[in-house]
């Protein structure tokens, strides 16, 4: 069983950019490296990443702060809460819901970030057409990674 409370990343993978807390995408993900970062459980992934930085970026909080409040051991409820406390600028339930919706079609855009996608579809599996945006990547590392088959 997955204790989520205290993720190991190197067992298993995180859980999707596309879950959503408190209308964030990527949020409980983040929360799942962070923890695992925190006590040394992250494998491979990173904190924090691109991703996460648009997230903070968003958000208006640094990964240093995000990172102590995990330390503390809240709850995906509690650090939404604490999210939510500290948004800056503060966002309505509607801009959230434009920019995860956004963020969730996310496709890897200029050239240099096209030369860093390829190879790993290619790697992962090549003959998917239908991998095209960061979050289908990402979904799909996981997968493979820890022993599916793509």
């Amino acid at each position: 069983m997955i204790n989520y409370g205290a993720p190991d990343l190197t067992a298993h993978p995180p859980r999707s950019p596309r879950v959503r807390l408190g209308g964030f995408v990527h949020l409980p993900r983040l929360l799942d490296k962070a923890r695992a970062f925190a006590a040394g459980h992250n494998g491979d992934y990173i904190y924090p990443c691109p991703m996460d930085q648009r997230l903070f970026a968003f958000v208006g909080i640094s990964s240093d702060a995000f990172l102590e409040q995990v330390k503390t051991a809240k709850s995906d409820s509690e650090m939404l809460a604490w999210v939510m406390e500290n948004l800056n600028p503060k966002r309505l339930p509607h801009e959230i819901f434009a920019w995860s919706n956004w963020l969730e079609q996310v496709a890897p855009g200029d050239a240099r970030r096209h030369e860093n996608f390829c190879p790993q579809i290619k790697k992962l599996r090549p003959d998917r057409g239908d991998i095209v945006t960061t979050f289908d990547r990402l979904e799909l590392d996981a997968y493979v990674s820890f022993g599916g088959s793509a």
